[in-house]
């Protein structure tokens, strides 16, 4: 599955994987599913996106200032991505990664996200902090020019649960508003 956004954004968010009935059945990453449909109303909150929501790839979402990418490229067995698939999908990441080398902030959409982006940015040369950060919502590691910025992902799990609400989804958006200057 392509990523999707704007080539010249100062924000990069990097989800899991597409989702089976969403980006899979859709062609576009985070649309036709209910997590897309929190990504792009936060997204379109927080001025990132012309519209609210994204139901298909031709329904005229086009995002500003962000690009939205996965750490896994196809839809994993149960949503689980295995070592291997996430190795195989590495190169993906590696290349959109080295693009956005500017880019000052990073979000990452969940803990095997945030982990992946840490392993890639080290592997890249950056002074990633020692011990390596863990993951949690809201949680920022700043790595010089760039932040990375850890979110729950917006699943059906955690958005269902109340573990990830509107109000703090939004303020993940907020914040990589500001330390991006857009």
């Amino acid at each position: 599955m392509p990523s999707f956004g704007d080539p010249e954004g100062r924000v990069l968010v990097v989800g899991l994987a597409p989702a089976a009935h969403g980006a899979n059945r859709t062609g576009r990453m985070f649309t036709g599913d209910r997590s897309g449909d929190w990504l792009y109303r936060a997204l379109h909150t927080a001025g990132f996106a012309n519209q609210p929501d994204g139901r298909h790839a031709g329904d005229g979402l086009t995002l500003a200032g962000v690009y939205v990418s996965a750490a896994v490229r196809c839809a994993p067995p149960d949503n689980r991505p295995t070592t291997e698939e996430r190795e195989a999908c590495r190169p993906f990441l590696e290349r959109e990664i080295e693009a956005f080398a500017d880019a000052p902030v990073i979000v990452a959409l969940g803990g095997l996200a945030f982990n992946q982006v840490l392993r890639l940015l080290a592997a890249r040369g950056l002074a990633v902090p020692r011990p390596r950060p863990k993951f949690s919502h809201g949680v920022e590691v700043d790595l010089g020019h760039t932040t990375l910025i850890g979110s729950y992902h917006p699943s059906q799990q955690n958005t269902f649960t109340g573990r990830l609400t509107e109000p703090m989804f939004d303020a993940i958006w907020e914040r990589a508003r500001r330390l991006s200057g857009t």
